[in-house]
């Protein structure tokens, strides 16, 4: 697939025919509202065979063609380039299709052997109404390998039946599936919450449920809570004790254990309750995970961080999630929720003291509208990319996009006259992630929260990666 920012005077028909495709395809494929008022600065995601490379210093476009396996020939005429020595790093080059004619002899086995992919993924690339029917001389787009991942998902919707409408909508693209959560109270016990329709929603897509257990409100930091259960060893036994008998109860695979603003000097301790999940938990067959700040260093304090043992927890749990996100908190001062060049500062700390395999990056689906100018406390608005677009058309606002966060936003005057600023997520800044994933050969990506609606995020999950199902 192709991303095409809009620029002045392009029209969808105009971009359809560019690229050769039909024009209700771009509609569905982004989900637009308004397919005839497109804003400057919008991006689309174009479906078409091919994807994009980005220009790295000392190299050539011989060398981009051989690492694709295509022509240097097809890259220039793909990018219309007039000078194809003059390559200039940071510039974003259209890399087409991988063909091949069929020869007399294939079988769409064969061809898929040949190039590593399946047949499965040439059949739904060409279209193909019968594999055992192919004829000579037909000339086929080959897909790429693609990495394989998990993706987990969390939901806090409110309802049951809007958490498992969410489910049955993108299941196809999960690995995990966590309600969240069940409130840790003090006595040991878990406060409850409906999330059977959710754990049957995620059983009929095949979907693995994972428990989340936690510590922390919308209104109460948790600390004092997470002191007084992590302190305390039998405590925090009855605590595991009771999300062992929900887990049995109503078929949840795996825990994931979400303690956030924990004391400094409860650091040991709950790297001792990770150890006494491990213990409880694998016997049954169950696997454990956590959810951790955003870290760059072992040495970085605060109530979010110091607690957080990344080193200890990646050696102990299955995987940990990495909240990258709340950048852009709503409390705080317009700026990009998630933003890259924040985030791969955490993979690159995370990625030195535990293995790869075991990291989850976060993933936040949603956009903020703070009003300006920003007063210290005042809360921004919370709502899905979808909407984000929506208030783009209808105010006809500029769409611009921070390259160092690779994050888009707009500014734009409500009808009471205040000037508010958008920070969102789109094609762009979906893709800049999953290029995240796949540099540092991350276990997957977890998504903070079903519930918003984001169909180019979908779109670009399904195009760059397999996602692996275990039930």
């Amino acid at each position: 697939m192709l991303i095409h920012v809009v620029r002045s005077g392009d029209t969808l028909w105009q971009i359809a025919s560019r690229y050769n495709v039909n024009i209700n395809s771009i509609v569905e494929i982004n989900g637009l509202q308004f397919p005839n008022q497109l804003v400057i600065g919008q991006s689309l995601i174009i479906p078409v065979s091919g994807t994009t490379h980005v220009i790295k210093s000392g190299e050539t476009l011989w060398s981009i063609a051989q690492k694709y396996g295509v022509t240097t020939n097809s890259i220039i005429q793909a990018n219309q380039l007039t000078n194809p020595n003059l390559l200039y790093p940071g510039t974003k080059l259209i890399i087409p299709p991988l063909t091949y004619v069929v020869q007399s002899g294939d079988t769409l086995s064969i061809i898929a052997r040949r190039f590593g992919t399946t047949v499965q993924a040439i059949v739904r690339e060409n279209h193909i109404q019968d594999p055992n029917l192919i004829h000579v001389g037909t000339h086929l787009i080959i897909p790429r390998p693609k990495p394989t991942i998990e993706v987990n998902a969390y939901t806090y919707q409110g309802s049951e039946q809007a958490a498992a409408n969410s489910i049955n909508e993108v299941g196809r693209h999960l690995t995990y599936l966590s309600p969240f959560a069940y409130m840790i109270k003090e006595d040991g016990t878990l406060e409850p919450f409906p999330d059977r329709l959710a754990i049957s929603a995620a059983y009929a897509n095949n979907v693995v449920p994972m428990m989340s257990i936690t510590n922390f409100t919308s209104t109460s930091l948790g600390s004092n809570l997470a002191n007084k259960i992590l302190a305390s060893q039998e405590l925090s036994e009855k605590v595991l004790t009771n999300a062992i008998k929900v887990m049995d109860e109503k078929g949840y695979r795996g825990l994931n254990v979400d303690f956030e603003n924990v004391l400094p000097e409860d650091r040991e301790n709950y790297n001792r309750f990770m150890q006494m999940a491990v213990d409880r938990l694998h016997p049954k067959g169950y696997f454990v995970s956590s959810a951790l700040a955003p870290k760059t260093s072992a040495a970085q304090s605060g109530l979010l961080y110091t607690a957080h043992d990344y080193a200890a927890h990646g050696r102990i749990a299955d995987f940990v999630v990495l909240m990258t996100y709340e950048w852009g908190y709503r409390l705080g001062p317009p700026q990009a929720i998630s933003p890259i060049n924040q985030m791969r500062r955490v993979i690159q700390y995370a990625a030195s003291v535990m293995p790869p395999e075991k990291i989850f990056l976060g993933f936040q689906i949603y956009a903020r509208d703070w009003v300006l100018p920003h007063v210290k406390g005042q809360s921004a608005r919370t709502f899905g990319v979808q909407e984000a677009v929506r208030l783009a058309v209808t105010h006809n606002a500029t769409i611009h996009y921070d390259e160092a966060t690779q994050s888009p936003h707009f500014r734009y005057v409500d009808n009471e006259g205040k000037e508010h600023e958008v920070w969102f997520e789109d094609a762009r800044s979906a893709q800049a992630k999953f290029d995240l994933v796949k540099e540092f050969n991350l276990r997957g990506v977890s998504y903070w929260a079903l519930g918003y609606a984001y169909p180019q995020n979908w779109a670009l999950l399904e195009d760059n990666f397999n996602v692996k199902k275990l039930i």
